[in-house]
């Protein structure tokens, strides 16, 4: 026991001198300090006060759960299922994990690790081979022997220059881009289920339009055939009305295939076989209205709400924290390990004294020859740092770009709309007096199949727009970076986590 003693406190004193120097040396960072981009942006958007005033007050906006705000508990349940049932997110989520366990690992490799071994082995040595012969002629051979092991081993890589600490740095900000991106792809899913209902209500309503105008047009047709058949109207007339009934049957068959995509597109969302939620939307419903809808704090405050902008700010933190992965390659690099144990030939003496063993070792690695690849690697190392800047400023650039076309659109589909509902308006009126003159004898029939043309190209139209609308609004809350509580941030990163 006394030379393990001794031994044992000769190489923890070793060791003990290197975790030291270890210690002294371990503040040593390398790689470039990472700060925050710094961009500049407009104080307003430029559409936000037209849609302010065009929509209602901003007080009434709930930008977090925006949905709700279109009053369809319809919608509202949609997209709640679609939020807890969507495979894209479910994926996202399984990212977070796959980020969060690559986290884990990179903080576990700054630590020293341990492991326990041992073995027992029984062997029967052959005297018939030439070994065997040689070994059997020295004094006290035995052919039969065993041999047990029982050892307690610790290994440490020391992170003298930082490099560890800096993949550990790497790995936390690409966790918390993968918790961002899944933030984004959770609001991606609430504003793209949203759209595919209001899609969905804007085709039936253009159906309903189209087989009231095809019913009509029957009507029309069957009018001018007891005409012909009293040898009032010509045959051409007769012709003329029967190829309107077919132009405005033809489009049914298209409006129904758009109508049957979108609804299976909605499953989809809704991580469900296509054809599950069809009775629920059986019934035609209105389009859902416009809700009030503002700017949330303009420009500013659209950085620290949209994901995909964290996301990107994030992925560009971590590229950095790689620079210093890649510089740390030039140190050398040094580990230290140990072992404790016993190793006997028999079971009896596996804990005596003179079983014991211990040992300790003082690694070195280092690349010395090979500086060139190092170089290349820092290298490619700083370019994805820069491509990860370049991407994070686009990022930020088209969020902007998002929020002036979603207002843009908003304000102008509205406007079209009402232009259209004044024009269909006239237009019914127009027709009814068409048709009357028509049958007074005053007119031909082909007024009448004009102002029909014109009256259902408008109806159609006016649904379009106001679907246009109320799909703006959706364009606009993403686009703002609705659907999360993202003012609980305090620094850029939401509630993502550290």
């Amino acid at each position: 026991m006394g030379l393990l003693a001794n031994g044992s406190m000769r190489i923890s004193s070793s060791i003990l001198t290197v975790a030291g120097a270890a210690a002294l040396l371990g503040g040593c960072a390398i790689g470039p300090a990472y700060v925050s981009p710094q961009t500049t942006a407009p104080p307003a958007f430029l559409g936000g006060p037209a849609v302010e005033a065009a929509t209602g007050q901003a007080a009434k906006v709930d930008l977090v759960n925006w949905w709700r705000s279109f009053d369809d508990p319809l919608l509202v349940s949609l997209v709640e299922r679609a939020l807890a049932q969507n495979l894209d997110l479910q994926q996202a989520t399984a990212r977070i994990v796959q980020a969060r366990a690559a986290l884990r690992h990179a903080k576990a490799d700054l630590l020293p690790s341990g492991q326990v071994s041992g073995q027992a082995s029984e062997s029967y040595q052959s005297i018939e081979t030439p070994q065997g012969r040689i070994a059997s002629a020295l004094p006290g051979f035995e052919r039969e022997a065993q041999s047990y092991e029982l050892n307690l081993g610790a290994s440490w890589e020391l992170d003298l220059f930082g490099g560890k600490d800096a993949a550990r740095d790497a790995a936390r900000a690409n966790w918390q881009a993968s918790a961002a991106g899944a933030v984004a792809a959770r609001l991606a899913v609430a504003a793209q289920t949203a759209d595919t209902y209001v899609a969905i209500r804007s085709l039936q309503a253009r159906l309903d339009v189209a087989r009231n105008q095809q019913q009509v047009q029957q009507q029309l047709v069957d009018l001018v055939g007891l005409q012909y058949r009293k040898g009032v109207a010509a045959e051409l007339q007769l012709r003329q009305a029967e190829g309107a009934l077919a132009q405005v049957r033809a489009g049914v068959p298209e409006l129904e295939q758009n109508l049957d995509a979108t609804m299976n597109a909605l499953d989809v969302l809704l991580g469900l076989q296509p054809g599950s939620v069809r009775p629920e939307l059986a019934a035609i419903a209105p389009i859902p209205s416009v809700p009030a809808v503002s700017d949330a704090g303009g420009p500013a405050a659209l950085l620290r709400r949209r994901p995909d902008i964290i996301a990107a700010e994030r992925t560009l933190a971590t590229s950095n924290a790689r620079i210093g992965v890649a510089i740390s390659e030039y140190y050398p690099k040094f580990s230290l390990s140990g072992l404790l144990g016993t190793a006997t030939m028999g079971v009896g003496s596996l804990f005596g004294g003179n079983a014991n063993q211990a040992s300790g070792v003082l690694g070195l690695r280092w690349r010395l020859f090979d500086f060139g690849r190092i170089d290349a690697e820092i290298d490619a190392s700083r370019g994805r740092s820069a491509e990860a800047l370049a991407a994070y400023r686009l990022t930020v650039l088209r969020a902007s770009e998002d929020v002036e076309n979603a207002f843009s659109a908003l304000l102008k589909q509205q406007a079209r709309g009402q232009i259209l509902d004044q024009g269909v308006a006239s237009l019914a009126k127009a027709r009814a007096s068409s048709l009357a003159a028509y049958k007074g004898g005053v007119s031909s029939l082909l007024d009448v199949l004009d102002a029909d043309q014109r009256l259902l190209a408008s109806r159609d139209a006016e649904i379009q727009a106001r679907a246009a609308a109320a799909r703006a609004a959706i364009a606009s809350f993403r686009a703002l970076g609705g659907g999360w509580d993202a003012p609980q941030a305090s620094d850029g990163t939401g509630t993502l986590g550290r």
